[in-house]
């Protein structure tokens, strides 16, 4: 299987070696047990521009273009701009008078304080307060919100929904009218992230994008279609997501892939979102582990903590008051890169006290960064510990996250 290229350094010059290690895990976690691999709207489009795919979230997927590396596609998309494919991602739409109040009980966010089409990372929870996704939620109206979940959380996400929905629907709640579930199957889903992502799409539309800041979206003209387009991304940079109905995802993916726009993988996109201390499903966040575990404290609005009304709020209060068993943290790891798995000591190797759930060389630092869990009291910034790869413990030094500062597009 083609590997995700990673950055290594010998004596002080920069080269480039295959990483075959933290891919093939990856892979493993996310590819379908015995499953045929889905494909995108994109996938012939992939392999004609000359991609490397490889199995994903249960879909065959683009790790890299032709001869252009991971690598060399991170650093594009930080100095200039990249087209990812994200379609495999789930986009849904839910509607109804109670959608708001629905929805604000599947999620601890304040959603009835969104402005229309305006947007929040959130996390839908189970009953212990666990995470079963992460989740961005797009408020178009009170009645009516755009959420984007995960594919390797497809199956039960959309379980969640369905149970949860029937539950709403047939009780006193859904009085003032009840809720819909519309699920875009196969529509595309383009990102397009970079410095130069602005000034490349405002010259395909009359729509001024200078209004549209970061989490603001809108339904936009570009070049005869009318296209929901939201200011965000998974990279730490300034960029757009794209939906696009399943007739027109090819002839748009060809209009916004011209130069200097380079088609980008998932290679690139790991990386990219680690240096941007962004988690990804599976690796970072999962059932048993609370959004205050995961430093994402701040999705829960300060009028849920009083209300409570969502699912899963007494495993969340508990930890708000009496703090969490372990929290997430960023890290320097000097030597050599600490992967997910690795298992984290505090400085000596005494005593067990956390693990790493990603871990990469940093392209843009050119230094081993990692994401992981630690014990409470050992997650303070500068704090210095060990972690164990291949057997050696190396020192690493918890760093607050981003790694690389974020440069999003808030106005001028």
């Amino acid at each position: 299987m083609t590997a995700i290229l990673r950055l290594a350094t010998r004596t002080g010059t920069r080269r480039v070696v295959p990483a075959t290690r933290a891919w093939n895990a990856q892979t493993r976690l996310y590819a379908t047990a015995g499953g045929e691999l889905k494909k995108t709207a994109l996938y012939d489009f992939h392999v004609q521009n000359g991609a490397k795919m490889v199995p994903f979230a249960g879909y065959s997927m683009p790790l890299s273009y032709g001869d252009v590396g991971a690598v060399a596609s991170h650093h594009h998309v930080r100095q200039s701009v990249g087209l990812f494919d994200v379609g495999h991602m789930v986009q849904s739409n839910f509607r109804g008078a109670t959608a708001t109040a629905f929805l604000e009980w599947l999620t601890p966010s304040s959603l009835h304080s969104l402005q229309p089409y305006s947007s929040t990372l959130s996390v839908i929870l189970n009953e212990r307060g666990g995470i079963i996704d992460d989740t961005i939620v797009t408020k178009h109206a009170d009645d009516a919100f755009y959420v984007v979940t995960n594919a390797s959380r497809r199956d039960r996400d959309l379980s969640w929904f369905r149970e949860k929905l029937e539950e709403w629907n047939t009780s006193e709640r859904a009085k003032d009218g009840k809720v819909e579930l519309e699920v875009l199957e196969d529509w595309g889903l383009l990102a397009l992230q970079g410095p130069e992502a602005a000034q490349y799409l405002q010259g395909l539309t009359s729509f001024d994008l200078k209004a549209l800041t970061f989490g603001k979206s809108a339904f936009v003209p570009i070049e005869g279609y009318n296209l929901h387009v939201a200011r965000g991304g998974y990279t730490g940079e300034d960029g757009f997501e794209i939906s696009i109905p399943p007739s027109e995802t090819v002839e748009v993916a060809k209009l916004l892939s011209k130069p200097p726009v380079q088609l980008t993988g998932l290679g690139a996109r790991d990386s990219l979102r680690l240096e941007a201390g962004m988690c990804l499903y599976g690796n970072d966040l999962d059932e048993d582990t609370t959004p205050v575990e995961a430093a994402l404290t701040w999705v829960i609005g300060k009028d849920r903590r009083e209300t409570a009304t969502f699912i899963g709020a007494g495993g969340i209060l508990k930890h708000l008051k009496e703090g969490p068993p372990r929290r997430r943290v960023g890290m320097i790891v000097e030597g050599a890169p600490a992967r997910q798995g690795a298992k984290i000591f505090t400085l000596g190797g005494k005593e067990e006290i956390g693990v790493v759930t990603s871990g990469i060389p940093s392209p843009t630092l050119n230094k081993n960064i990692a994401m992981g869990y630690v014990q409470s009291g050992w997650h303070k910034k500068g704090t210095e510990l060990a972690v164990d790869v291949r057997n050696k413990l190396r020192k690493a030094v918890l760093t607050p996250m981003p790694f690389v500062k974020t440069r999003y597009y808030r106005g001028e």
